[in-house]
């Protein structure tokens, strides 16, 4: 089995989908182990003095004024995370609470946290063990960090609270701890303050968004290129020279995948075949300029990510010189921020992608295909009602574009007075990222039946549009014909995209693609 490293100097993006979702195992460094045990040092010395410090002798957010002495400060770390463990709604999927555990975990080896090393491979335990907190949907506002989310990984640590076993059966989670050996952490100064307060939720939910947003967008592209191809439009506007003078590079890159997949194509030019065509629709025309802004978008939240990657986030934290300040740095807004701006993005590619399946099915606009891609239309309504599916998704995709990161709501006796939402950014961005597969799905459906429509007419598809009608229909998804029960046709063509297959499809052929 893969084991990740977790140092002193953060992690990296595909660490944390290998441990989120490939189960990989999490070890300590020695020198992350090292870095502990010194800050350690200096949290126990300053808990031995009679001067208040934040986190370590005090009360928390708008209770920081008060002293703590130190007979009650082991109830103190427990009864923050009881107290902060208040999430409700549904649970939160397993592999988003393994990124968040493998996260907070990351910023307790750096060393600024001063949490004990016993604490931490505690942590690292229960991600071996596959024991996953139950955490819910509602409870972060994204400052101080994601503190509800990781309250209830933090209260299994306990022994308290529910928990998902390897098995996938709920138990409690001292239950669980016990099956696999664990022993639950008893928690000292600082150590459940540490244990709640960063973005680690709203971060993972980040990472692996990006990953599933870089295969679809390459997914787009060819989708694109397919539509292209079926509707008889012009390769010409992909040509090179044409995107070097507008210079962005998520465009170049969409304009050459397109270009690479539609090469010997035998249905593309075709513009004065019908009637006169001096230029394509905007959605055909236009789709390297729409794909490649997001790929930018893309590129630019993948920047905030390595940051985030690379950070250590907690409040207070513990400097090499000896020194444990209060700072801001758990606040979410540069996560947040990004995870919006995908989501806006991703519902401006879902909307360009229908309006391409909508032209593809309207017999006054496709250029002689048959209304629907009905087999016998009238008598069928072909895919008819795919695209209303499809349009659906393109609207719920505008309703969760709206951001939450412009929102801002008082807690805490309004100590903590604007919060980013974060958290809330990352769970729509989610629902947004399903839908847009949803979405490609269809239009990847829509096209494979048109090119095929337009191979009976005589005309030749390009190879790699043909590796993908191959592929698809090798994954259960049929061709045209009589209408028959379309909802399975569409969930495999959706877990298709979802699994990458569309550029799996195409790369032997084309070669690899941006």
């Amino acid at each position: 089995m893969h084991t990740v490293v977790v140092g002193t100097s953060g992690t990296t993006a595909q660490d944390v989908i290998a441990v989120a979702r490939g189960n990989a195992r999490v070890e300590l460094s020695a020198d992350a182990v090292a870095a502990l045990a010194a800050a350690r040092e200096i949290v126990d010395a300053l808990a031995a003095k009679p001067e208040p410090v934040y986190g370590v002798s005090t009360g928390f957010g708008a209770l920081a004024s008060r002293h703590i002495s130190p007979e009650l400060r082991a109830q103190l770390q427990r009864n923050i995370v009881r107290s902060h463990a208040a999430g409700m709604g549904p649970r939160v999927e397993r592999e988003v609470v393994r990124a968040l555990m493998f996260l907070r975990l990351k910023t307790v080896a750096s060393g600024h946290t001063g949490v004990r090393p016993e604490v931490a491979q505690t942590m690292a335990d229960v991600l071996n063990a596959g024991i996953t907190p139950v955490v819910h949907e509602y409870g972060s506002l994204g400052c101080s960090g994601d503190l509800a989310p990781l309250s209830h990984c933090a209260l299994a640590l306990m022994g308290e609270g529910d928990a998902e076993g390897p098995d996938g059966t709920v138990r409690p989670a001292g239950e669980l701890l016990a099956a696999h050996g664990i022993t639950p952490v008893e928690l000292r100064e600082k150590e459940g303050l540490a244990l709640l307060n960063g973005t680690d939720g709203m971060l993972g939910m980040l990472v692996m968004a990006l990953a599933d947003l870089r295969t679809l967008y390459t997914s787009a592209d060819i989708t694109a290129a397919l539509s292209l191809e079926a509707l008889l439009g012009t390769d010409k506007v992909l040509a090179p020279e044409l995107h070097a003078i507008r210079p962005h590079p998520g465009q170049g890159a969409s304009a050459d995948n397109m270009l690479r997949v539609l090469a010997g194509s035998g249905l593309t030019g075709h513009h004065q075949d019908d009637a006169p065509r001096v230029q394509d629709a905007y959605s055909v025309r236009c789709a390297p300029q729409v794909n490649g802004a997001g790929r930018d978008t893309l590129a630019y939240a993948a920047t905030v990510a390595d940051r985030e990657l690379a950070s250590a986030v907690d409040n207070p934290v513990v400097l090499p010189d000896g020194r444990v300040e209060s700072n801001g740095n758990f606040h979410g807004a540069p996560v947040a921020y990004v995870l919006d701006f995908l989501a806006i993005a991703a519902a401006d590619l879902g909307s360009i992608t229908e309006r391409r399946t909508d032209r593809l099915l309207d017999k006054n606009r496709s250029h002689g295909l048959p209304p629907f891609l009905a087999d016998d239309a009238g008598v069928d309504s072909g895919l008819m009602i795919a695209q209303y599916t499809q349009a659906a998704l393109v609207s719920e995709m505008k309703r969760l574009a709206v951001p939450a990161s412009a929102d801002s709501i008082p807690s805490s006796a309004m100590q903590e007075d604007h919060v980013s939402m974060g958290w809330s950014a990352a769970r729509k961005l989610r629902t947004a990222v399903g839908n847009l597969a949803r979405i490609v799905a269809v239009e990847l459906y829509a096209a494979t039946r048109a090119v095929e429509l337009r191979a009976r007419q005589g005309l030749t598809p390009a190879p790699a549009t043909l590796a993908v009608i191959e592929a698809l229909r090798a994954a259960g998804v049929e061709g045209p014909g009589p209408d028959r029960f379309l909802s399975p046709d569409l969930a495999a063509a959706d877990a298709f995209v979802r699994a990458g297959g569309v550029v799996s499809a195409v790369e032997p052929v084309t070669g690899p693609l941006a």
